[in-house]
């Protein structure tokens, strides 16, 4: 196979994922005429990650929260985009490899965001549920509404708990937020359409092995979102951390136990940096080091933005927080260096702007930390509705999301609640199994 990029005199800018950071750049980049823009994904579209949970809760439909990448650029004659998987760099060569063979580049920006991180306890990677990406978001919704299917049949109370009650592993946004509208369906939606269940025996736990809640966030937002939560019925344990998981199991490492075959796992993200660079490169959770232009460290061809950067700054000596607007201020600053590189100009340091930090627990309550302004409850959850609705790509999703949030308010219901599974063609299936086995053999040996 061969990627099929045409030549061209054009400095070419390959640009290694689609999150916020590399369509931010790759956008910047498409009105430009002195580049040849390739953008590389694993998938054909840009998604919204900030709405996973919703997805995960039936609240939101998958596409409402993606955004088909071949109809951003639909018009960019200079943009080439190739759906792939890139297996490694060679600098030298100035070149990645995909399976879809190699392709050369001018310069390389990786925006390969960040996974999730297990912390290397495999029981949890083999039986947690993790929630980053769309596809792991529909696992977990088909996953729990097939619990309360499967709850109606079984037995006994230990086997209806088990499948009912369930462990929210990481006291983050994700965290938070998903527990949060789980006790909202509890209390509103479950009992409506399981009317045979007693979901007075569901519960829900938050496990967070600091001392509190939104750990980035002011004090006055972690208290309130732990009041909210509590009273929300939701039983946060600060200052636990979750040690091992058989798929029945949660064991604490305090030696207390909980029982639930759900352990949802949003405890923290390890970078994606690009097989092949230097080791001397990689910072702490596996960030790539670089500077205030986005240079990767003894490079000036190589870029790195976003969640697998680490850039430090005075304010931010750590390296700025994963999230969205680090990576698209990062992205539309190194569109300018680039062209100033071109130019031979000099370039502009990065510099980033807090623009707050939010988070929603529930039905009408919220949390939100401005830098000049901090304020929780309604009014910061219609904050958090309307600049997460601007945020969207695409207008249709705007209106797809915000009708489904208006009608989800209005009668505390939703038409989301399906179990899809996908469904193979049977040689498929049996190539996935024949494949399974010898991966078992090799890891046996």
């Amino acid at each position: 196979m061969n990627p099929n990029i045409p030549s061209t005199d054009r400095k070419r800018v390959v640009i290694v994922g689609a999150g916020f950071g590399g369509l931010k750049l790759a956008r910047k980049l498409s009105r430009t005429k002195e580049f040849q823009v390739v953008l590389v994904n694993k998938q054909n579209y840009h998604e919204f990650q900030p709405l996973y949970y919703q997805v995960a809760t039936a609240g939101l439909e998958a596409n409402s929260i993606l955004f088909p990448l071949r109809a951003v650029f639909g018009n960019c004659k200079n943009v080439h985009i190739r759906v792939t998987t890139v297996t490694g760099v060679r600098t030298a060569d100035k070149t990645i490899d995909t399976e879809l063979g190699p392709i050369t580049y001018d310069y390389l920006v990786m925006a390969t965001g960040a996974d999730t991180n297990f912390f290397n306890q495999q029981n949890i990677i083999e039986k947690a549920l993790p929630m980053k990406s769309v596809a792991e978001a529909i696992a977990l919704r088909n996953r729990m509404l097939q619990n309360f299917e499967d709850a109606l049949s079984v037995e006994t109370v230990d086997e209806k708990e088990g499948l009912m009650d369930v462990v929210v592993v990481g006291g983050g946004p994700t965290g938070v937020e998903l527990c949060g509208t789980l006790a909202e369906m509890r209390r509103t939606v479950l009992p409506k359409d399981y009317p045979e269940l007693d979901f007075k025996m569901m519960d829900i736990y938050l496990i967070e092995s600091g001392g509190e809640l939104l750990g980035p966030m002011s004090v006055q937002s972690q208290e309130h979102s732990l009041d909210y939560l509590t009273g929300l019925g939701v039983n946060v344990r600060l200052n636990t951390r979750v040690k091992d998981f058989d798929g029945r199991i949660v064991t604490m490492n305090d030696g207390t136990t909980l029982r639930t075959n759900n352990l949802i796992w949003a405890a923290g993200v390890k970078a994606n940096p690009l097989a092949g660079l230097p080791p001397e490169v990689i910072g702490r959770g596996g960030r790539v080091l670089v500077n205030r232009y986005s240079q990767v460290q003894g490079f000036t061809d190589v870029f790195a933005i976003g969640d697998v950067a680490l850039m430090t700054e005075e304010k931010w000596p750590n390296g700025h927080p994963q999230v969205a607007q680090p990576a698209m201020q990062q992205g539309r600053q190194l569109a300018k260096n680039l062209l100033h590189l071109v130019h031979n100009e000099p370039m502009g340091e990065f510099t980033y702007h807090d623009l707050g930090t939010m988070a929603t627990i529930g039905r009408g309550l919220a949390v939100v930390d401005l830098p000049f302004f901090k304020f929780q409850g309604f009014f910061a959850w219609l904050t958090w509705l309307f600049v997460h609705l601007m945020s969207i790509v695409g207008v249709k999703n705007r209106l797809s999301i915000f009708l489904n949030w208006m009608f989800n308010y209005l009668t505390y219901s939703n038409s989301l609640r399906l179990i899809i599974k996908p469904k193979l063609p049977k040689g498929n299936l049996a190539d996935m199994q024949e494949k399974l086995s010898d991966q078992l053999e090799v890891s046996k040996t």
